[in-house]
């Protein structure tokens, strides 16, 4: 079977079409506001949603207490909230994963594949650099949050 390859390039407009091309948001919010309020956002570039699931971030992260529509904790596809007393241990969770990542490395992974209507398989390069420093990011928007006893909001 001849199996077309992409890779995603984040610069290709139709690359930026296509389903399996996943960007998503966190935000800081209160659970016990009676309106939906965001105080603040991280955003999460394709590239750096693609390593936070490569990397395991995500998976570890399910050792937390998520609230979600599905059920499933942190997953892509669903939005999860988790409440600020989770926080310090996901901060933990963050610099635990972060030690796994070896510094200067580029990866191509798999992202997906489908046969139908034509056999392709979808690909990403990941920079580890990049993913820690997201994850530099990530932590200190985590600890701004549980300053201010904000929750966060996954929308991955």
């Amino acid at each position: 079977m001849d199996i077309n390859r992409i890779v995603l390039n984040d610069d290709n407009p139709q690359h930026r079409e296509l389903a399996i091309y996943r960007t998503g948001t966190i935000n800081q919010v209160r659970l016990v506001d009676e309106s939906y309020i965001v105080y603040d956002t991280l955003e999460v570039s394709a590239h750096n949603h693609s390593a936070l699931f490569h990397f395991g971030l995500v998976e570890a992260l399910n050792r937390l207490i998520f609230i979600s529509e599905s059920g499933h904790g942190l997953d892509s596809w669903d939005e999860a909230f988790l409440h600020h007393s989770q926080i310090e241990s996901m901060t933990e969770i963050i610099d635990e994963c972060g030690r796994t990542i070896e510094p200067g490395k580029t990866e191509t992974i798999m992202l997906g594949w489908h046969k139908e209507p034509l056999a392709v398989s979808y690909w990403r390069e990941i920079k580890s650099d990049e993913a820690l420093s997201f994850l530099d990011d990530l932590r200190r928007f985590a600890q701004q949050a549980l300053q201010k006893q904000y929750d966060l909001e996954f929308i991955l």
